[in-house]
């Protein structure tokens, strides 16, 4: 599988990727088994992407946008099914911490330390209920952190122009008014995360951004408001 590579500036053991459309002949980057795709081709791109990206043990959560952070190994033991999350955190090393997003904002952390990590699937709900903030308290309470030691990437999603909200005073209201542009009703999501991550404590020059449009560049990404399908690419950050 194809994917976008980044590593945190002096933060040499964590790694960031994030998956794209396989455009070649018979391919296909989805990661959902929603999709329809058979278990047995997913777990083979799962295989893939461990071996090339130096990681052992894939991790990810059925996620249902709510606010729930699920770590890792505790909210794990024992359970046939992964936990009902949509956030993600752990302390193991070579353990890869995996969002599936088609149009949502897949949010990755880290400590400077590179000791601890965090996956975070952030949709438009996520930002209305001040999901981040609410990671980030209990990330930085677990490993007895301070958000301002916390760097951050915000990967590929959909763009402003494209996050078109036609009934924004039900579904938002007056508090996010600020983002909202009423002449064509998107509202810049992108934004308000990197907003909301800075109001949580993250510092605003540890605040990384991939302004790639999940809808505008077809090539390179699934997106539900494009095409109303399943497929999914994702975002994953692991440690060394």
């Amino acid at each position: 599988m194809q994917y976008i590579y980044f590593q945190f500036p002096n933060i040499d053991n964590v790694g960031c990727a994030f998956t794209l459309k396989d455009t070649r002949e018979g391919g296909c980057g989805n990661l959902s088994a929603k999709a329809g795709e058979s278990t047995s081709s997913i777990a083979t791109k799962k295989e893939d992407l461990k071996k090339k990206l130096g990681f052992d043990n894939w991790l990810d959560v059925r996620q249902c946008h709510g606010t729930g952070m699920a770590i890792y190994p505790q909210d794990f033991a024992e359970q046939e099914l992964p936990p009902e999350a949509d956030a993600l955190a752990t302390g193991n090393s070579s353990t890869g911490l995996v969002i599936k997003v088609a149009d949502c904002q897949p949010v990755l952390l880290a400590h400077r330390s590179g000791k601890h990590i965090a996956a975070l699937h952030v949709g438009w709900r996520a930002n209305r209920a001040n999901a981040l903030q609410l990671w980030i308290n209990r990330f930085c309470k677990r490993y007895g952190s301070n958000p301002e030691d916390l760097v951050a990437l915000r990967g590929p999603s959909l763009s402003p122009q494209k996050s078109e909200f036609l009934n924004f005073e039900q579904e938002w209201g007056s508090e996010f008014a600020s983002y909202f542009n009423e002449h064509d009703r998107t509202m810049n999501l992108w934004e308000l995360t990197r907003n909301q991550l800075n109001r949580a404590g993250i510092p605003g020059e540890q605040i990384f951004c991939l302004d790639l449009c999940t809808y505008t560049l077809q090539e390179m990404f699934f997106s539900y408001r494009r095409d109303q399908t399943m497929y999914r690419q994702a975002g994953m950050i692991w440690r060394q």
